[in-house]
């Protein structure tokens, strides 16, 4: 078993635990059609999603004195367009209550960021004040994604569908992916390599909303992701780790 693999399976066993002690007794609905996390990507340049999290399975523990309130403050200080919140605790060391905390402290829009293997988890999203859930093609099937995308657009969150590769890329855009993203890190290995969102972009159709997600450490690999025409970057650990994000830009 992979870590993916592992993760996901701890993460069904969480949220079968968290539906018996906080069952859903009223079903979130739509209370806005905005879409403000696909709206704030959609600017001129390339849009910054930056991400809240302590830890990583590659990495271990990237912030001792994890403040994410102040972490997420200051990204909206510095320019951010969206936040990525961890709320997967096993490796991430993440927790719902940081997304919580943090949708009552900032007015941009917040990605929550965890392995979702069950609807609960996508109205569970809405509860908690965020904009957008990550979807990943390698744990769900194209049938169940296509259902988890439907549900979230109808209550109103967008949904960020990561590939790794071109038939996971081809099945997002199968089932109506507005957002496609492309982790630069394989799951299953770790290995990073920036150029995957090179190769995979040409797979994309403009109206369809690119996002790259990890291993983007300089300005130079942002200009690069510029000029194929990515919509946004997801950057966590080089931001974690005390990066600025204007030296990014």
């Amino acid at each position: 078993m992979n870590i993916l693999e592992e993760i996901a399976l701890r993460t069904k066993e969480r949220i079968e635990e968290q539906k018996k002690k906080n069952p859903l007794s009223v079903i979130p609905t739509v209370t806005s059609v905005d879409f403000p996390f696909e709206r704030v990507l959609k600017s001129n340049d390339i849009s910054f999603i930056c991400e809240v999290k302590k830890a990583s399975p590659s990495k271990g523990v990237i912030s001792e004195n994890f403040d994410y309130v102040k972490i997420a403050r200051g990204y909206e200080s510095a320019g951010a367009s969206a936040i990525s919140v961890l709320t997967e605790p096993y490796r991430f060391k993440g927790h719902d209550s940081h997304l919580r905390e943090i949708a009552d402290t900032v007015k941009i829009p917040l990605l929550r960021k965890d392995f979702t293997v069950d609807e609960y988890m996508i109205y569970e999203a809405k509860i908690l004040g965020a904009s957008a859930v990550l979807l990943i093609c390698a744990i769900l099937d194209s049938a169940t994604l296509k259902k988890y995308i439907e549900i979230s657009h109808n209550i109103g969150l967008s949904a960020l569908v990561e590939t790794h590769d071109e038939e996971e890329v081809r099945t997002a855009l199968d089932v109506g992916a507005r957002i496609i993203g492309v982790n630069n890190r394989n799951l299953k290995t770790f290995e990073v390599d920036i150029t995957l969102s090179e190769r995979l972009r040409k797979l994309v159709p403009s109206d369809v909303i690119f996002v790259s997600e990890s291993g983007i450490k300089t300005r130079e690999d942002v200009q690069r992701l510029r000029e194929i025409g990515a919509d946004a970057v997801l950057i966590g650990e080089t931001l974690m780790r005390g990066g600025k994000l204007e030296s990014l830009r």
